[in-house]
């Protein structure tokens, strides 16, 4: 099956521009909150100036749902892995697959044959989506968990797990 065809009806991506950096700081800050809140971490200032320091708009892809921007993945390349991250869903977009076929998109469009990593919170409901998708844990701290999936193992197009 032709993987864009498999993806939910609705949903889309398109490249991410140096303009979406506000309205993507202030998505982070609603999605990281109750997390950060649980850790005792929650600092609405850094929250968002954590993400505006780090973003590159040329590994980032907008997650469109129904013509409305909804969130944002990146797939950045390193020397030894790509790194899954700034993955933010809006909460309105949550539950319905979407977080899911992004991932599965992200991979599938960024696979060349270096393991994935990524890091969630301690804790985090986002967690569950990694382990389903091939990522295991790498290692933890009280704050965060590194994870990572090899790109051999589901990664590839025709392999990725079903929605």
């Amino acid at each position: 099956m032709d993987f864009e065809s498999s993806l939910p009806a609705g949903l889309g991506f398109r490249p991410a521009l140096p303009d979406d950096a506000a309205w993507i700081a202030e998505l982070r800050a609603v999605v990281m909150r109750p997390d950060l809140e649980r850790l005792g971490r929650w600092d609405p200032v850094r929250v968002r100036e954590r993400f505006l320091a780090s973003f590159q708009p040329e590994h980032s892809l907008v997650i469109v749902v129904d013509g409305r921007d909804a969130g944002l993945i990146a797939a950045r390349p390193e020397e030894d892995a790509t790194w899954i991250e700034h993955f933010y869903l809006g909460p309105e977009f949550q539950g319905r697959g979407i977080g899911a076929a992004a991932l599965r998109h992200a991979m599938a469009t960024t696979q060349d044959g270096r393991p994935f990593r990524l890091n969630v919170l301690q804790g985090s409901a986002a967690r569950r989506l990694y382990e389903r998708h091939g990522f295991v844990l790498e290692s933890e701290d009280p704050v965060d968990v590194f994870m990572v999936a090899d790109a051999a193992d589901g990664c590839g197009p025709g392999t990725l797990p079903p929605l």
